[in-house]
């Protein structure tokens, strides 16, 4: 079984396409959404169609701080470009997608593997994984074997042999990784639709569950045309150039 994952997607409706398309044509057999389905892009009802479609199908989804923001609050600990895409995406919601958003739960474990937006120590709290320190303490909260999260919008890769802090490594595009079962490991999948790393093309990555290997992705998409609907419906200006320049 291959095991697509894929994680803040943030109403980006082009780069999600073709992730999926990328993945289908990969062979994946079962999809898994690790939170932040909407916020920051043009497109959160299309977006949520889709993964909601999807889940009723069996995929997983959990929530992200961005989907939790959506339904309620103040975000006054959001930075200003998160929260007026906040608030606009507050005002485009109807009952169904609320009501999806609402359901989604904070983590979900499956078998051996963890699903989880951000730290599973205290998911709640939306931990950022910023390094070895906070990718141990995830890694101590679960006994997974495998936890698959987001939040970070940087592909990377942790795995903890017994003692010390985990091992970090930064995996290479397209290039499979053996997931040796007498480790622990958290990967971060990276973000489909506003990535951080200097690279505009969306990311995921693909779980082989028989070989227990994990490939990321990077995926081009129209990115431009992504861009110039943020600036259509009145987003910050600045949202769209994350999305031109990758960062």
């Amino acid at each position: 079984m291959k095991l697509a994952i894929l994680s803040d997607i943030h109403s980006n409706l082009e780069a999600l396409q073709a992730c999926l398309t990328h993945a289908k044509a990969h062979g994946a057999e079962q999809f898994a959404f690790v939170g932040d389905l909407v916020g920051y892009g043009a497109d959160p009802l299309a977006c949520i169609d889709i993964i909601a479609g999807l889940a009723a199908q069996g995929a997983i989804a959990v929530q992200g701080n961005h989907d939790a923001a959506a339904l309620s609050g103040l975000c006054e600990t959001m930075e200003f470009t998160a929260r007026e895409a906040i608030y606009w995406t507050r005002k485009q919601l109807g009952a169904a997608e609320q009501e999806f958003l609402k359901s989604l739960p904070l983590k979900v474990q499956l078998d051996d593997m963890l699903f989880v937006h951000a730290c599973a120590e205290d998911p709640e709290k939306w931990v950022y994984i910023t390094g070895p320190k906070q990718a141990g303490r995830c890694m101590r909260a679960t006994k997974a074997k495998f936890t698959f999260a987001g939040h970070v919008h940087h592909p990377t890769l942790y795995y903890q042999s017994q003692h010390g802090l985990p091992q970090i490594f930064y995996p290479a595009p397209g290039v499979s990784i053996p997931m040796l079962f007498n480790r622990q490991w958290l990967a971060i999948v990276g973000s489909v639709g506003q990535p951080r790393d200097s690279n505009p093309a969306a990311s995921y990555a693909l779980f082989h569950r028989e070989q227990n290997t994990l490939t990321y992705f990077r995926v081009p998409y129209d990115y431009m045309k992504a861009a110039q609907k943020v600036l259509a419906v009145g987003l910050p200006a600045s949202l769209a150039r994350r999305l031109e320049k990758g960062h």
